[in-house]
């Protein structure tokens, strides 16, 4: 069968393409044949080098992916041939909290991804997917609308009539976006572009703010609340951010701090106001199966910002290392 393997964290030329023998489902295992995939901001992380030090070494690329099942192993209870499902981001987390060892086993890292004609896992580490989405919608959601899901509807989930502040328009804002909105929050928004800020206001966004027409957006968003703060933050930005968003939360509020994403210096004075600081790497395996209730109810689509063929893969990776993507980049089979 036909992959892309990581072959070292040498940039775009680490991602290969490669053959490998067709998989056999074993006891309490399936066999899915993949019809899409999308990409994360991780990918490009793990692919240069900076990835918590964690280098692959020829293990199938991506953790993202949807297909159907075609064989089941002994034992199997909870799928069969013909169902359409997603393996799980992690290959180890089942439910309840993560374990310090489970890092180690999410996909597309030091252990296989999706990124293949045929994947083999558990029964356990795979979900339905939800009847109204396609393979390709439903390939964007294991890693960045699960983050989104689990930052929202963690311990202390949004309330309707709670607001949300969301940065940019990747995956994981877009997705918190279309979250929050479907809980009945207030959402502000922030993008570096007028166009992208109107992707934003039809996801859901009830306020933007420009953050190159606005470089000190925290006063925007103390103007937008009254002064108060909102009761959320999606924090994807990085170092350039996080102290910023802390000033933009209010008493008791929270900052959810997307796993590699949001990094940086923060000044701890800023949190003498009772706000709090969690971080988020992605979620569990039933962490995914609630989160597709809360898409089959509401009837969610991923934002999709462009399509390549598996052909095409390492342009994909390009598409999405130029920053020009607006929600998934998506690979079909």
């Amino acid at each position: 069968m036909k992959v892309f393997e990581l072959r070292g964290a040498n940039g775009l030329e680490s991602v290969v393409r490669g053959e490998r023998p067709e998989p056999v489902p074993e006891r309490g295992q399936i066999l899915v044949r993949m019809k899409a995939w999308s990409l994360n901001h991780r990918d490009l992380l793990i692919v240069n080098n900076n990835y918590n030090g964690l280098v692959p070494n020829g293990s199938i690329a991506l953790s993202d992916g949807a297909g159907e099942v075609i064989a089941v192993g002994e034992g199997v209870r909870r799928f069969r041939a013909g169902d359409r499902v997603s393996p799980t981001f992690s290959s180890s987390w089942i439910s309840g909290p993560m374990a310090a060892t489970d890092p180690a086993g999410f996909r597309g890292a030091l252990v296989d991804g999706v990124l293949a004609e045929l994947v083999i896992c558990d029964e356990r580490q795979a979900v339905m997917i939800p009847d109204h989405l396609s393979f390709q919608e439903a390939a964007c959601l294991p890693c960045a609308a699960v983050t989104a899901w689990n930052a929202l509807f963690g311990p202390r989930p949004v309330l309707s009539g709670q607001t949300v502040l969301t940065l940019g328009t990747g995956g994981v804002s877009t997705f918190a976006i279309q979250f929050a909105n479907a809980a009945g929050a207030r959402v502000i928004s922030t993008s570096s572009s007028d166009e992208k800020l109107e992707v934003a206001r039809r996801l859901g966004a009830t306020e933007t703010i420009n953050y190159h027409a606005s470089p000190e957006w925290q006063d925007e968003v103390l103007r937008l609340t009254d002064g108060r703060g909102v009761d959320h933050v999606v924090e994807v930005g990085g170092g350039g951010t996080i102290n910023r968003s802390v000033v933009s939360t209010t008493v008791g509020g929270q900052i959810h701090m997307i796993g590699a994403l949001s990094t940086g210096a923060l000044n701890p004075r800023l949190l003498v106001s009772w706000k709090t600081l969690r971080g988020i790497m992605v979620g569990s395996a039933a962490d995914h199966a609630s989160m597709n209730r809360l898409v089959d109810f509401h009837r969610i689509q991923p934002l999709i910002s462009d399509v390549f063929s598996f052909e095409d893969t390492v342009e994909a990776y390009r598409y999405l290392e130029s920053g020009s993507a607006i929600g998934k980049v998506v690979i079909k089979a």
